[in-house]
């Protein structure tokens, strides 16, 4: 096994020590230029400790005892620092209790894999496959019994060993100026927030890409958060389609996929979800694998089928993660800038201690895709004596301009959480810096701000089982199964 940069091991309890001699023999002089993170992981009721080593190079570490490598289905929290990059162990699937697969965050090839291990012949897992990926993502279906041009003996078969998934919803939230927030669960019962926005002629949904965060932004909610786990690309293209069932928006009529349908039977009405915005809970480009296998879905012409030009992905500057973006998702790229000097940014976005602005906006000069029909968007929270003078305004202008940047701003009033250790901007604050941006010929709208009320404005997600219990919730549930009764009955 070939490690670069992090890779998450967990060893057994007794040999902790034994590994960490082997490590440093097999690896020589380099080791002792290796940070060791410690955080603790709890398998078969055992506290075993993991080690995260990050090294300038590689090296080659043996799988045979005691390197013994544990399933993280139940991950813990992840006492990670803000200025590490924080890799879990890939996997694509969340295990399941029933021990069936859910199907969804799955593309045809793998599909057809899990069907022919299952026991079907090549050929047939092919052909499976194709129509099981076309009723998932291009219809939504969520039972195998609703997929009528498969034979009604194969349908029992795959409900025996798969299942099409969904987030769980614990609490959904609507605010008085339409935007909606869902409170959602994984299969192994960690908690993360998704947040539609409807205007008059978008409607755009903002994604969460890990349970958490490791950033430690400060004047972000979510940044208060330990990061408990990378979500599955199931995970993460599933809010979209929770999002499209919530909203209505499959095709409906009848069809039969070997046939051809007529548009009487067959339509897409006019969509409400037209955007999408991986700028939820977490950091996209440390989930980098999943979110792309997940955006590819998303974007795939048999698949959700969204153009890429309707994606934004957001992050806080993981600069050699951004070329990558470019090349293999190639969606807009947002950066959550927020300063204009070492000192500030080092404040408040503390990833900027490990990767700089001149390196963070040279890799913004050189993102694959960027120009003047597809800029660069720069979010600038706007907080009151921090970041909002003039000369912080004319500095942002200098900065674009030295990099030749295509890009614009967006100002982001500060939405207020409990305990926040900044204030917004005035309003007359928040117009002089934009007014500036603007007359040196760089767009900087103000952003709205959108659900304030349920806490789902920029910066304010934090997943709500850490402010209710889950006793507070079963009893709001009971009373509103009572008060819908109630309602019934009269």
């Amino acid at each position: 096994m070939n490690v670069t940069q992090q890779e998450y091991c967990c060893f057994s309890a007794t040999s902790a020590s034994t590994n960490r001699r082997n490590r440093t023999t097999n690896v020589g002089n380099q080791m002792l230029r290796s940070v060791f993170a410690r955080c603790a992981c709890v398998t078969d009721n055992v506290k075993i400790p993991i080690y995260s080593c990050r090294l300038a190079g590689s090296f080659a570490l043996p799988l045979t005892r005691p390197y013994i490598r544990h399933a993280m289905s139940h991950t813990p929290l992840m006492t990670i620092p803000g200025q590490t990059d924080p890799v879990p162990v890939a996997r694509d699937i969340t295990p399941r209790a029933d021990g069936r697969i859910d199907l969804i965050g799955l593309p045809k090839l793998r599909i057809a894999e899990l069907f022919a291990e299952a026991g079907l012949d090549a050929k047939q897992a092919k052909l499976r496959a194709k129509q099981v990926f076309h009723w998932l993502y291009h219809r939504g279906v969520t039972d195998f019994a609703a997929m009528t041009d498969i034979a009604k003996t194969m349908r029992p078969w795959l409900a025996e060993r798969f299942v099409i998934g969904r987030p769980e919803v614990v609490e959904a939230q609507h605010s008085t100026d339409g935007t909606r927030k869902w409170l959602l669960q994984t299969a192994d019962g960690h908690e993360f927030e998704m947040v539609f926005i409807p205007d008059a002629d978008r409607g755009t949904l903002c994604v969460s890409s890990q349970v958490g965060c490791t950033l430690n932004c400060r004047f972000c909610h979510t940044g208060t958060m330990k990061l408990v786990r990378n979500l599955t690309p199931g995970e993460i293209v599933g809010q979209v389609m929770l999002a499209r069932d919530a909203l209505g928006e499959w095709p409906k009529g009848a069809m039969d996929f070997a046939e051809e349908e007529s548009e009487a039977e067959y339509r897409a009405d006019g969509r409400l979800l037209t955007n999408i915005v991986m700028m939820g809970m977490g950091e996209p480009l440390y989930n980098f694998d999943n979110v792309r296998d997940a955006l590819r879905l998303v974007m795939d012409g048999e698949g959700l089928a969204l153009s890429k030009r309707r994606i934004t992905l957001s992050t806080s500057g993981v600069v050699p993660m951004m070329d990558r973006c470019g090349e293999e998702i190639g969606v807009n790229l947002a950066v959550s800038l927020h300063a204009v000097t070492k000192e500030i940014r080092d404040e408040i976005v503390p990833i900027n201690k490990k990767y700089g602005l001149e390196e963070l906006l040279a890799a913004c000069a050189a993102y694959p895709g960027a120009s003047n029909a597809r800029r660069i968007t720069f979010e600038y929270v706007m907080l009151k004596d921090k970041n909002d003078t003039d000369d912080h305004a004319r500095e942002l202008v200098r900065l674009i301009k030295q990099y030749n940047l295509p890009a614009k701003v967006n100002l982001i009033p500060f939405n207020p959480w409990p305990g926040a250790p900044y204030e917004c901007s005035t309003p007359e604050r928040v117009r002089a810096f934009s007014n500036i941006v603007f007359e040196a010929g760089i767009s900087a709208p103000v952003r709205t701000p959108r659900g304030r009320d349920i806490d789902a404005a920029c910066g304010q997600l934090k997943t709500a089982a850490q402010k209710k219990s889950r006793a507070e919730r079963d009893r709001e549930a009971a009373a509103a199964v009572a008060a819908t009764t109630q309602e019934a009955a009269g």
